[in-house]
């Protein structure tokens, strides 16, 4: 078969999205590595006042869709009352009545999305990429919003361009905000642009400005 085009400059980028996935994984075991030690010290103090707060486990696990669709489970440290979605699935709003006193306090500072280093250590998420959602809101906002699935063609992560920039959204206007933050990371996606993400994650960080 004849090929048209310069084969040297499709090697090279061959070769450059190459080196980009390992050096990605390379800083997700790295970033993950580092987390993993803050959670153990922290994880003691926070189970304590957890448990204190309100009536409960410390953690909870949901199933959520990831790379390709995949589903794998996710585990955080509970931020709301037990039971807190028994009357179905919704996203949580400014000042929602299920937040405890302590889930506040590790929203804010994110300290409730800890446990899933474990899923960056195990590769079913990266540090930075889309949120991974729900299979009942997938459902509803890819008849409500085009292309939203096409935020599942990159590794789901634990931060990402759209929560520095955008930060939590409860509507379907602003997951329709939303995705377009993720389709820019989706097509622009770097090691540059992850360090730059991490840089302002760790900002809202000790600004307590989380959600």
């Amino acid at each position: 078969m004849y090929y048209s085009g310069d084969l040297s400059k499709e090697t090279s980028k061959k070769q450059s999205n190459r080196f980009d996935l390992i050096g990605r994984r390379v800083l997700d075991i790295g970033c993950g590595l580092i987390i993993a030690a803050i959670f153990i010290i922290v994880f003691p103090f926070v189970a304590i006042a957890i448990k204190l707060d309100s009536p409960g486990a410390i953690f909870y696990k949901q199933e959520r869709v990831g790379l390709k669709g995949t589903k794998f489970t996710i585990y955080k440290l509970r931020s709301m009352v037990q039971n807190a979605e028994r009357n179905g699935a919704q996203w949580a709003t400014k000042g929602d009545a299920r937040i405890t006193k302590v889930g506040n306090f590790i929203r804010k500072t994110r300290l409730d999305e800890l446990p899933q280093v474990i899923n960056v250590l195990k590769g079913e998420m990266s540090m930075v990429g889309p949120r991974p959602e729900r299979q009942q809101f997938i459902d509803k906002l890819e008849h409500q919003i085009p292309n939203f699935n096409k935020r599942l063609a990159v590794k789901p992560g634990l931060t990402g361009w759209a929560q520095v920039n955008y930060g939590y959204g409860s509507t379907v206007e602003d997951a329709k905000i939303k995705l377009g933050y993720d389709l820019y990371y989706c097509k622009h996606q770097s090691l540059a642009l992850n360090f730059q993400i991490l840089l302002r994650t760790f900002a809202v960080v000790l600004k307590m400005q989380g959600q």
